[in-house]
């Protein structure tokens, strides 16, 4: 029942990351147009950087397509890394549209260039705010219902971006003033909030790398062990991500004489005890040790 439940999560984040996608490409592909008739640093900064958004969509889709794939002998935990490889990806693209909005936006700021069509430039801002805004809406929402932290995490990186086209229009009215210098700095001011989008996207990512997880889970999974009338104490908890599901390894002492029919379903019962903290929590591998007299 929990693999079912993983391969319908992948498919929803599938599915998420291809309307996303279409959205911010789709946009993209509109604002290109009018930054490269315009000259505006600004709109070609926030150009660039949502067609590095619609770059993010291909390592989460591919990551969302590997982890539908059944463990292996080789493979043994599944694909399920991948999505976290998918998040360091798309921290590197985020990272490179950076380089290349500041490289842009410099450039014109010490060679001096008009704005052209002020008007235009306007309307594909706020296009991008709306493509943008969309794509968050979508990824937000799916992530959470699936549990992908880099999902949500993608989305929220989109409802930022929104935000960032947002102030293209401020490049585009200072044209429109007689200031066009307000263009580049727009972009450098552009290019400063996705450095920090990089610096804030990168935390998470490493976190799951390093097989961190959220404060609570090691507690959770202590309170629902504890909660068993077989278990005397809890000895090690450990637990760790892979993609959008959680595993873990409990070790208990239980009593010496314990039967072994309640001893068999023990591990069933912890599971369905922590779930109810822990809903993407697809297994746990119980190791119960008899207590014995002398041990420690």
């Amino acid at each position: 029942m929990r693999d079912r439940d993983a391969l319908e999560a992948s498919e929803q984040g599938i599915r998420a990351v291809k309307l996303s996608f279409a959205v911010l490409a789709l946009t993209a592909v509109l604002q290109l147009a009018v930054a490269l008739v315009s000259g505006s640093a600004a709109l070609l900064a926030d150009t660039a950087h949502n067609f590095g958004d619609a770059l993010t969509a291909l390592p989460l889709w591919l990551a969302f397509a590997l982890s539908r794939r059944p463990p292996s002998r080789t493979h043994t935990y599944g694909y399920g890394r991948a999505e976290d490889l998918a998040g360091a990806a798309i921290v590197g693209i985020i990272l490179l549209s950076a380089l290349v909005c500041g490289y842009e936006s410099a450039t014109k700021l010490l060679e001096g260039s008009g704005v052209r069509g002020a008007g235009w430039v306007a309307l594909a801002a706020a296009a991008g705010f709306a493509g943008n805004e969309l794509a968050a809406r979508l990824r937000i929402s799916v992530g959470r219902r699936i549990g992908s932290a880099a999902l949500v995490a993608d989305g929220q990186h989109a409802r930022t971006d929104g935000l960032t086209s947002l102030a293209v229009l401020a490049g585009a009215a200072g044209a429109w003033l007689g200031y066009p210098v307000v263009d580049p700095l727009v972009g450098l001011g552009i290019t400063a909030a996705i450095l920090h989008i990089v610096r804030d996207s990168a935390r998470p990512v490493w976190r799951r790398l390093m097989d961190a997880v959220e404060p609570g889970t090691v507690e959770a999974l202590e309170e629902a062990a504890s909660g068993m009338p077989e278990v005397l104490r809890v000895e090690e908890v450990r637990a760790r991500w892979t993609g959008h599901s959680l595993q873990a390894e409990v070790r208990v002492r239980v009593e010496p004489d314990l039967p072994a029919g309640r001893l068999g379903d023990l591990s069933g019962r912890l599971a369905a005890a922590a779930r109810k903290r822990l809903p993407r929590l697809e297994r746990v591998l119980l190791e119960p040790v008899p207590d014995r007299p002398g041990d420690v």
